[in-house]
């Protein structure tokens, strides 16, 4: 557990209510899942891991190494954010991968399920290209969504409705090389 001076430092003096997951609770949790995921699908079969930039990329990189068996990467920006603490509503692609989906078993590796937004817009989206499979894997749930289109097959831990930051989560761009997960305190 990092101590406060090193929390502080590495915040740039920020405030956080405290850290939520530990970078060694994370590392044994994403160890665990990727292993989960290598078994889960036939050895012949193709699977392409398509990340949800920029929160999942500290996530989906750990993952993949995790993931004994070959695999494609591919990657999609959408937003919905902006610079505040809560989501716009509104969803924005900013970046469509590459690679055909189609025949293919897809993961869609998420870093945070929050109010759905972001999940309802793109699962369609992305079960039209004719993938073999499509399942959602999520560093974080928070159960909040009322009705999402597809609930995650796979979930790192479930989370508290805090705003959080680290291990690729952000606030404005900021917070994202924290090797922890925290909770931001943020003004009243």
């Amino acid at each position: 557990m990092p101590d406060s001076v090193e929390v502080r430092a590495r915040t740039g003096g920020a405030e956080l209510e405290r850290v939520v997951y530990t970078a060694e609770a994370i590392a044994t949790r994403v160890y665990e899942m990727g292993h989960e995921i290598g078994a889960a699908y036939p050895e012949s079969d193709p699977i392409l891991v398509l990340g949800l930039l920029k929160g999942s990329f500290i996530f989906m990189a750990d993952l993949v190494r995790e993931i004994a068996r070959p695999v494609t990467l591919d990657f999609l920006v959408a937003s919905s954010y902006g610079a505040g603490t809560v989501t716009s509503g509104e969803v924005r692609l900013l970046y469509d991968p590459e690679n055909t989906l189609e025949g293919k078993h897809v993961i869609l590796v998420e870093d945070i399920v929050d109010s759905g937004t972001t999940m309802n817009r793109l699962i369609p989206m992305l079960e039209a290209r004719g993938p073999r499979t499509l399942e959602v894997c999520a560093l974080l749930h928070k159960h909040l969504a009322p009705e999402l289109v597809k609930e995650p097959k796979w979930v790192g831990f479930d989370a508290p409705n805090e705003f959080l930051i680290g291990y690729g989560l952000d606030h404005s761009e900021n917070f994202r090389n924290l090797p922890f997960i925290g909770s931001l305190r943020t003004p009243e």
